[in-house]
């Protein structure tokens, strides 16, 4: 399974490595990334590969808004068919 996975908050030192850091815990692929930063904020759009991760999504889901509240940023993650869905007129 993919999922899309989104952080924003204000930048600061550590956010892609302790995000990253965690989706290797939960042994997440990334498959694609594009980041930025908008006056100020940190902006991340990640494509994850689910399909070997050691964990529910939920838990998943869970572990990384936890990790956002550390790092101080907003994660958030969905399934690629709802994002798709989402998204799409």
């Amino acid at each position: 399974m993919k999922a899309i996975l989104t952080v924003i908050g204000k930048d600061n030192v550590g956010i892609i490595a302790g995000v990253s850091s965690k989706l290797a815990e939960l042994n997440v692929n990334i498959l694609d990334v594009s980041q930025t930063i908008m006056d100020g904020y940190f902006t991340m759009m990640m494509v994850l590969d689910l399909e070997k991760a050691s964990t529910s999504f939920a838990e998943i889901k869970a572990s990384l808004s936890e990790k956002g509240t550390v790092l101080g940023v907003q994660i958030k993650i969905q399934r690629e068919e709802i994002f798709t869905s989402m998204h799409s007129l």
